[in-house]
This record gives structure tokens, sequence and C-alpha cells, in this order.
């Protein structure tokens, strides 16, 4: 793998992503339009009506993948030059999937302050921001910030995405399981980013935050620790569980945002009847998928591998929410429109599923069930169910700016753009 991967990213063109002009260059009358003299009249148009910069740029269709390299891919701190390639890899899976072009940019600066006016500086160019790879709490502090400085979409995907496809299967777990939400008790292993946020955005589907226990590096969260940063206080539970292995017993949910091998077999045994183990952490979960299957039968599993089943990945977010909020130009991400994307997702796994995504698999076929509570990546229907009903969401929560056409003809605008 390694060598391969070495290899496909050093063939020339170097690297994975390069921008191509998108009208004609055929003569000197199209270079006069595309620069001197004519690109002077579209600038005259954006001076008088900062607006029309959405009519003659590709602004509104422009995504910037930002970071500083504080928390690469599960590789750590490796610096912004040596993230570079994981920005890439999101540029091409946001153009595959979403049609949406991006330039990534790594930003030398450490201090959360100075990363916030590096990017607030880039407004001008993007009809939005994705953060990537930023170590947290500094996340935290930067998307509010940011969020609240910049009037096009900030969203920091490590944290919201990883949610959100959570948060999508887990309403499908409960629909095979039949538990209530107000009722399960829940662990998530790992405090982070992704965790805080997976923690957050459950909330709202109706697990209670006095049954939520956060795990860290140094056990559970608790009311009587005093390592704790803000984000994490805000979790903080009376209880007498001081590990992982206390505070699995009768757990209905485990969510794993951490590192391999963090969850025992014994572990597994202790959870109540029925549970739910989405084990995330990369390239190896919490716990094996055979062997938590293996201990527990009625066990509802997911990873974030590909070749397992139920794989949460972020993949299945935020292209199309993206997708749906430049196309209605959305002044933020709301909470509406993550929950809007989550639960478009649940839906769409109950749905029959087209030979086509079979064909994409192998031939596998995908019925809902334990097996299948996520949509594929390769189901293009992702894109025509999940993109819509963030445009909704956004005009339903009052931050977008551009009229929505209609699900119908929305969704043929879509197929229009992929087609080109």
């Amino acid at each position: 793998m390694r060598e391969k991967s070495l290899e496909y990213h050093s063939l020339h063109p170097k690297g994975k992503i390069q921008v191509v002009p998108t009208k004609p260059t055929r003569d000197s009358f199209d270079l006069s339009l595309a620069y001197s003299p004519g690109v002077a009249y579209p600038c005259l148009e954006i001076k008088e009506n900062p607006d029309l910069v959405y009519e003659y740029t590709n602004k509104g269709n422009l995504v910037g993948i930002i970071t500083n390299g504080t928390a690469i891919l599960g590789l750590g701190d490796i610096g912004p030059a040596a993230g570079k390639p994981v920005m890439e890899g999101k540029a091409v899976l946001f153009k595959k999937f979403a049609g949406i072009d991006v330039f990534d940019i790594e930003v030398d600066a450490k201090d959360p302050d100075d990363f916030i006016k590096a990017v607030k500086m880039l407004e001008p160019t993007f009809g939005g921001i994705n953060l990537e790879d930023i170590k947290a709490p500094e996340s935290f502090y930067i998307e509010e910030e940011l969020i609240k400085a910049m009037n096009i979409p900030v969203f920091h995907d490590d944290q919201h995405g990883t949610a959100i496809i959570t948060v999508a299967g887990l309403l499908n777990a409960f629909e095979l399981n039949k538990k209530r939400p107000s009722d399960v008790k829940m662990v998530v292993c790992g405090a982070g980013a992704a965790g805080i946020a997976i923690a957050e955005l459950v909330q709202h589907i109706g697990i209670r935050k006095e049954h939520i226990f956060l795990v860290d590096t140094k056990g559970v969260i608790h009311t009587e620790r005093t390592d704790l940063n803000s984000t994490k206080q805000k979790y903080v539970q009376k209880t007498n569980a001081r590990t992982l292995a206390d505070v699995m017993q009768d757990a209905d949910i485990f969510v794993g945002v951490s590192v391999a091998d963090m969850v025992t077999e014994d572990m597994v045994k202790s959870m109540a009847p029925n549970p739910v183990i989405f084990a995330l952490a990369n390239p190896d979960p919490e716990i094996p998928y055979a062997v938590a299957k293996k201990v527990r039968p009625d066990i509802i599993m997911g990873t974030g591998r590909s070749d397992m089943p139920n794989q949460v990945n972020n993949v299945l977010g935020f292209p199309f929410i993206f997708r749906g909020a430049l196309d209605v130009r959305a002044k933020h991400i709301t909470l509406e429109m993550k929950l809007a994307a989550a639960r478009s997702l649940a839906e769409l796994a109950r749905m029959e599923v087209p030979d086509a995504v079979s064909l994409a698999y192998g031939g596998e076929k995908f019925v809902f069930g334990p097996d299948y509570l996520i949509p594929k990546p390769f189901d293009q229907r992702v894109l025509y169910h999940v993109a819509p009903a963030v445009a909704e969401a956004a005009v339903q929560s009052g931050t977008a700016r551009r009229p929505y056409p209609g699900r119908e003809n929305y969704i043929s605008f879509l197929e229009g753009l992929m087609r080109s």
C-alpha cells in the first residue's frame, strides 16, 4: 500500500488536483474576453453590486479547505505541508461526489487568532469554508469565531461530519432495536472535536445529556476531575465510574472516536441487550468488527472501514451539505441543516437499493437491516436526497439568500451539473 500510494501521488501531474479553464480559449478574441480588456466589465459590475461576484465568477461553487495541520487524519500534529495530501484528497471527494470546486489552503498558524485572521481575509474568494484537521479545543474556538465573523458557511468537518453520519446510523439503529432515545445510556470514547460534536448533536434526536458519558485519555469525565477544559466541563457526570470498562456496563450505545483496541470482549459483554457500537478509529477500530459480533450476536455495529458493514464515512455528508448550502447561498450551516442531512441519509438507507449500487460494490446486495444502516458512498442517490434536504432546511431556518426552486427543479439542476 505504501509504495502504491507514493506512486499514485507522484505520477505526473504531481498531487491529485489541478485548475482547468471553463471557458473557450481558442483564439485571441477569447483571451481578450477572459483577460484584458474584456475582464474589466465584470469587475466594474461587481464593484457596483458585490452580489454579482456570484454571477461572474466561480465563488458560488468554490470551497476553501483550510487546515493548520495540527490534527491530520489520525497522524496528529504533522504540520500544514505534510497535511496537504489529505486536503487534496478532500478536494477530490468534493468534486467527485458533488461537483464542487476546491482550493486547498494550508496555513502556517498554530495560534488560533492568527488562523482566524488568515481565514477571514479569504472571504472574498470562497462560497464556503471547510475547516479541516485542526486540533481540539482550539478547533471549537476557531469555528465559533469564524461563523460569527463571516457571511459564508463555515463548517469544521471533523466535528460535524462524523456527528451527522453517526446520528443517521443511530436513527436507523433505533428503528431496528425499538429503543427510545430518551431511555438509552451512551458512551463516547474520545473527547476531542468529533466526540464533543457527537455528544452535542445526539441530544437533538432525543438522547438525554445526563445519559451521555464521555471518556478521554484519563478516563471518564466526572465531577471530581480538575483537569478539564471548558468544553469537557459541559459533560461532567456525577458517577462512580472511572474507567471505560466501568462506564460500559449496561450501556446501550458506544461510539468510539479514539484509537484502536480500546474496547475488550468483556466490555462488549457487559453492555445492555441489543447494543449499538460505532467503533470509528481509523484505520483500526476500537474493537475489530468480527470480535464484537462474535461476542454479541445481538449487536448493531459500524466502523470507519470501507471493508466492513455500516461505514460511518464523512464523505456521505460534507459534499452534499455544502452543495445544498451553496446553491441557496446560505450564510451559515445551521443545526437544522445538519439534522436534515442526518435524517435524509437515514431515510435513504430504508429505501430499496437499486442494482447500480450493488454493481459498484461487486454485486453485493444491500437491504435495510443491522448490516445496512447507512447508504454507500457510491450510491448516486445520496446527492439527490441530501442536498435538497439541506437546501430546504437552509430556507426554513432563514439562512438562505437565494430562492429555492422546488425539489423537482433542483434535482434537475443537480443532474445537469453532474453530467457536465
